[in-house]
């Protein structure tokens, strides 16, 4: 009996005998090389815990990289006997105090192909282990739901945008179609004053919100006497500049009202 079918006879044990059936969310997600964790703490802070604990691996033949393999430059302690076999992987090489040093770094191993017996065998001569191992979290579950760890990363910054965004999404919709809803309310009520305002405007009914339109349409000049206080407010800040800037003409014609001049 594997592992996984072990981990899923026991939900189902523990839900026949409790009847809490959010557990059985969790059997979709046991399929292949996978554990559970169990914790009270903080899913966050456990998923980072979980993420530090990584183990070195070499570089077998026929595994496919997982990230670009790099030989760094430096001496390899290597006699130099196994010069030829830096040769054959085009890596410059030089003898240094009789040990075989490499002149600059060389990228052995691409990202997504698979390493070759001699790669292999240099990687394990030089004692680089470059490949590493270790947990990585697929799925969380929480109060019967299971969703993507992805979900940890979010702010309430980015709930609330996302928020947003689903709300307008729905007034739109709502106006769009007819169908009423609370958040195309507020939309609906505007819409609706446009449209009266419309109404009353080519027609003599009205209605005490319409007056003020009706009354700027007869006679353009208000739109002018509303807007006259603020040209107003902008004319007066002239003089005052001016009256800044003619101050130090004042200070020198009283010197000059003394009689001397500071050259006398």
């Amino acid at each position: 009996m594997g592992k996984n079918t072990m981990m899923k006879r026991s939900i189902r044990i523990h839900v026949e005998k409790t009847g809490n059936q959010d557990f059985e969310q969790l059997l979709p997600a046991l399929v292949g090389n996978v554990g559970l964790i169990f914790t009270k703490g903080d899913l966050k802070e456990v998923r980072e815990e979980i993420g530090k604990y990584k183990v070195g691996a070499p570089a077998r033949v026929g595994l496919v990289a997982p990230i670009d393999v790099v030989v760094p430059r430096g001496n390899t302690g290597l006699d130099p006997s196994q010069t030829s076999f830096f040769q054959v992987l085009n890596i410059p090489t030089k003898i240094n105090k009789g040990t075989v040093e490499i002149i600059a770094p060389v990228e052995l191993v691409h990202k997504g192909e698979k390493v070759g017996s001699s790669k292999a065998a240099l990687l394990a001569k030089l004692g680089i282990r470059p490949f590493s191992y270790g947990l990585v979290v697929v799925n969380i579950y929480d109060s019967g739901s299971v969703f993507a760890p992805e979900v940890l990363d979010l702010t309430e910054d980015d709930l609330l945008d996302k928020f947003t965004a689903g709300v307008s999404t729905v007034a739109a919709v709502s106006l769009a179609t007819g169908y009423p809803t609370l958040a195309a309310a507020r939309h609906a009520f505007v819409n609706s004053y446009k449209n009266l305002l419309a109404i009353a405007v080519e027609t003599d009914y009205s209605f005490p919100l319409a007056e003020k339109t009706k009354e700027y349409l007869k006679d353009p000049s208000k739109f002018a006497v509303a807007a006259a206080p603020a040209s107003t407010e902008l004319v007066s800040v002239a003089p005052t500049a001016a009256k800044e800037e003619e101050k130090p003409e004042e200070k020198e014609e009283s010197d000059d009202d003394m009689g001397f001049s500071l050259f006398d």
